[in-house]
């Protein structure tokens, strides 16, 4: 397949390296649109793919254009943007609607997709969906393009990608300052901070896997923990006193809300 970026940033980058890793496009099949001198000469070096300060000659005979932009460099980008019958666009911007697209682009093959940083190392979640106007074959090359970046879900209402920019997309962040605050903490008592992060990433890593291997409730989980006045006992009861639950539960509607007012 032929793919057009716009934007060639970080999530950008990822999807550029992991579709041609996977082989899904060869190089000369690549192209992306990127304002900087700079990254265009980093793309091209690394990748061997074309790199151009002008969207037009990127998007020619592109079976699936991305726009790979920042939600506020959108409306620019789209004034210099012809989109052609035949062709896809996969956004991956947070907040921008798939109205807001259609009405920038004049275009009704649209897919609205959320990925997540993980993706730069095919671990990443990214939930998607598409309007009525994008064909079956369309769909399953979108399929495959963000499979080789890790799990995807499709959805089929748009609400639900804003929601997965709260959850899935912004969540990398919660953790790791999780993961952060739980390395001060052994800092704090005593541990070198080197031993600490060994000890906390392998921690979180270990507990998502055997959550997945599992298949448990996450409460069963933590009880299977939590042994009757025990320590873990004790230190759940000051992360419940401190509001972590709430926290966290306030953290992912803020982050909802933004995503909404992003798209206007």
């Amino acid at each position: 397949m032929k793919l057009a970026f716009i934007g060639g940033g970080v999530m950008g980058e990822a999807m550029i390296s992991a579709v041609l890793k996977n082989g899904l496009a060869k190089p000369q099949d690549v192209a992306v649109c990127d304002l900087l001198s700079q990254r265009r000469d980093y793309l091209t070096s690394t990748y061997k793919i074309k790199a151009l300060d002008k969207p037009a000659p990127v998007l020619e005979g592109a079976d699936i254009a991305v726009l790979a932009v920042k939600p506020q460099e959108f409306p620019v980008a789209a004034r210099e943007m012809s989109i052609k019958s035949g062709q896809t666009v996969m956004s991956i911007m947070a907040g921008v609607t798939i109205a807001t697209i259609q009405d920038a682009l004049k275009h009704d093959a649209i897919v609205r997709a959320i990925p997540n940083t993980p993706a730069q190392i095919g671990e990443g979640m990214t939930v998607w969906t598409a309007t009525d106007a994008v064909p079956q074959a369309a769909r399953e090359e979108v399929q495959r393009v963000l499979a080789v970046l890790g799990h995807e879900l499709y959805v089929d209402d748009e609400k639900y990608v804003n929601m997965a920019t709260a959850v899935s997309s912004s969540g990398p962040a919660y953790i790791f300052l999780v993961m952060e605050a739980l390395i001060d903490g052994a800092v704090h008592i005593g541990v070198r901070r080197d031993m600490a992060q060994h000890m906390i990433i392998q921690t979180v890593l270990g507990s998502a896997r055997y959550a997945e291997a599992t298949g448990k409730h996450l409460a069963d989980l933590r009880n299977e923990v939590t042994s009757p006045a025990g320590t873990t006992t004790e230190g759940l009861r000051a992360l419940e006193k401190a509001g972590m639950r709430l926290a966290f539960i306030e953290a992912v509607q803020a982050a909802y809300e933004k995503a909404k007012r992003l798209g206007g």
